[in-house]
């Protein structure tokens, strides 16, 4: 048997409100930028991965929820730089927190382009400013 199910727009919709709901229960949510392979998945630890950068999402993550056609696309609001990264290196993935120390929400890559996360660069110094400039979550409606 096949298994390819489809969900409405409606209910990708709901299921990003709930996630937007889940990162926004901390104080601030904060995107940390690490170097190094990423876990198997957001559930899994850390291990000897370097955190190069972290930023602030704004008091509500996300912006709006629109519709791809094909998903439903969560936009996030502003995400404040970081102003002086922590440490040099190659950003290769980033997690979501519900804040500094908090809750994994999310784990997504990196990159310049084409990635779950769009940074300024991934080429990373510390001292430099990161800049996200692309931060969307979509919600696929079919397989």
């Amino acid at each position: 048997m096949a298994l390819n199910p489809y969900i409405t727009q409606a209910a990708a919709a709901a299921m990003l409100t709930a996630l937007g709901t889940a990162i926004d229960a901390g104080t601030a949510a904060v995107i940390n930028i690490y170097s190094g392979t990423a876990p198997a998945n957001a559930d899994a630890a850390l291990s000897g991965n370097a955190l190069l950068a972290q930023m602030t999402c704004s008091g509500t993550a996300f912006s709006g929820i629109s519709d791809t056609g094909t998903a439903a696309r969560a936009t996030f609001n502003a995400i404040s730089p970081d102003t002086s990264a922590d440490a040099s290196g190659t950003a290769t993935f980033w997690r979501l927190l519900t804040q500094n120390a908090g809750t994994v929400i999310l784990q997504g890559t990196v990159g310049t382009s084409a990635a779950d996360l769009v940074l300024n660069t991934t080429a990373i110094t510390a001292g430099s400013q990161v800049s996200i400039t692309s931060a969307t979550i979509d919600m696929p409606e079919g397989a």
